[in-house]
C-alpha cells in the first residue's frame, strides 16, 4: 500500500503516519514517544556555520617574515655554536684493538676472567679544563634501544617491593632465575652492566698524583630518590635483606656489595642507577664520575701529562664494540653538541636567502598583473 506524506515531512526524517520503528512500537500521529532523527542538530558547530579566518599571503606579509626568521636565528645560531665550541672535552678511545694499544692484551678478556686484565694509557692536555670536569665511559654498536633488552628488567623489584624481590617479573627471562634462585636484580639490562673500573692520575717530574673521582650526584634526582630503593627491613644489613637472591649471572659479586658505603649499595648504587636509563641510539656516553673545581685560582685539570689506569672487566670485542673514556666540561646548554647551533645557523641563512630571492622576484615581477587587461 503507498503511503503518501508531504516534502517538509520527509525533510524532517519521518512521516505523520504511522511508521515502524527499529526496536520500538509504531510512532503515529497521535502515538507518544521520542522521535528517532539522524539530522544534526542546530548548532553553529555541528552545521559548520562557525566564523573562520583565512590568511592571505602577500609579499608584504612574507617577506618580512622570512627576514625576520633569519635575523633571529643566526644570532642565536652563533651564541649556540660558540658556547658549544668553548667546552673542553678530552676523548680517549681504549677498547685495544690496535696492536700498539697498552689495552691491547686485554681484548679478548671474559665476564670472569680471574685476575682482571689492567692497562694504563697516558695522555698529554693541551688546554687546562677550567670549571667542574665530568668523566663519562662511552660505547658503540651496543644497541640498548632493542625492545626485547628495554623490557627485560622489574620495575617493582627494582623500587624495593619484597614480593617482587623473590618473584621478580618474567618479562627478565632468561635471566630471572639462577640455580633455583631469583636474581637481584633480574634481567639483560642489568646483567650487562658496565663494570670497567677507571682511575685518573696527574704526572708531575714522573711522580703520580691521584685525582679525586667523585661517584655521588652522577644519577638522576628522581631515579635515586624515588624510582630505585632497596628492600624494605634493615637497611643497616644489606646481605640479610636480599638474602634468598643470587647476583646476575654476568657479575662478579652481588648487588649489595657494589659499593662499602650504605646509602651508595644495593638498588641505590648510582652506577647502577645510570646504566639501567638506557641509551635511544647504539653509540652514547654515561655519567661515569665527577671532578670538582676546588677553588677559583686553579683551574680543575691544569695542561699537562695524565695517565688512566684501566681495570678491563667488560668485553665488547665479540659484538664490534668500542669502548671510551671521555673528560668534558659542560655550559648553561649543556655538553658539547655543535649541532644545535649549526641547525639554527642553517635555518637562519635559508630563510634570509629566500627572502632576498623573493624581494627580487616580487620587484621585478609583482608589478605586472595589475596592468594587464583582465579578459572578458
Amino acid at each position: 500500500m503507498a503511503v503518501n506524506y508531504s516534502a517538509k515531512e520527509e525533510a524532517d526524517g519521518h512521516p505523520s503516519g504511522g511508521v515502524g520503528v527499529p526496536g520500538g512500537g509504531a510512532v503515529g500521529g497521535g502515538g507518544g514517544g521520542a522521535v528517532k532523527t539522524r539530522k544534526p542538530d542546530n548548532t553553529a558547530f555541528k552545521q559548520q556555520r562557525l566564523p573562520a579566518w583565512q590568511p592571505i599571503l602577500t609579499a608584504g606579509t612574507v617577506l618580512p617574515a622570512f627576514f625576520i626568521i633569519g635575523l633571529i636565528f643566526i644570532p642565536i645560531g652563533i651564541g649556540i655554536f660558540v658556547t658549544s665550541n668553548n667546552i673542553r672535552e678530552y676523548e680517549i678511545d681504549y677498547t685495544g684493538t690496535e696492536p700498539s694499544s697498552p689495552c691491547n692484551k686485554c681484548l679478548n678478556v671474559s665476564w670472569d676472567s680471574t685476575p682482571p686484565c689492567t692497562c694504563t694509557i697516558n695522555f698529554t692536555l693541551e688546554h687546562s679544563f677550567e670549571s667542574n670536569v665530568f668523566m663519562y665511559y662511552g660505547l658503540s654498536n651496543f644497541y640498548q634501544n632493542h625492545r626485547r633488552y628495554v623490557k627485560s628488567r622489574d620495575d617493582s623489584q627494582l623500587n624495593g617491593d619484597n614480593s617482587s624481590l623473590l618473584n621478580p617479573s618474567k618479562e627478565c627471562e632468561p635471566y630471572r632465575t639462577n640455580e633455583d634462585k631469583p636474581i637481584a636484580p633480574c634481567g639483560a639490562i642489568a646483567n650487562s652492566m658496565f663494570n670497567d673500573t677507571l682511575e685518573l692520575y696527574r704526572i708531575d717530574n714522573d711522580t703520580r698524583t691521584p685525582i679525586t673521582l667523585i661517584k655521588k650526584g652522577i644519577a638522576w634526582w628522581t631515579d635515586k630518590n624515588v624510582k630505585f630503593r632497596n628492600p624494605t627491613g634493615d637497611g643497616n644489613n644489606l646481605t640479610a635483606l636480599f638474602q634468598g637472591t643470587t647476583k646476575p649471572v654476568n657479575w662478579p659479586k652481588p648487588v649489595y656489595m657494589l659499593d662499602s658505603e650504605p646509602d651508595n649499595n644495593g638498588f641505590i648504587n648510582e652506577d647502577f642507577i645510570v646504566w639501567m636509563r638506557t641509551a635511544a641510539l647504539p653509540t652514547f656516553r654515561k655519567l661515569y664520575r665527577l671532578i670538582e673545581r676546588k677553588n677559583n685560582f686553579q683551574p680543575t685539570l691544569q695542561a699537562g701529562r695524565y695517565s688512566l689506569d684501566i681495570t678491563y672487566n667488560y668485553p665488547v670485542h665479540s659484538f664490534d664494540g668500542r669502548k671510551r673514556m671521555i673528560l668534558s666540561t659542560i655550559s648553561w646548554m649543556g655538553g658539547k653538541n655543535p649541532f644545535l647551533g649549526i641547525a639554527y645557523i642553517t635555518v637562519g641563512s635559508i630563510c634570509f636567502f629566500l627572502g632576498v630571492v623573493l624581494l627580487f622576484i616580487h620587484h621585478k615581477y609583482g608589478n605586472r598583473n595589475t596592468s594587464a587587461d583582465i579578459p572578458n
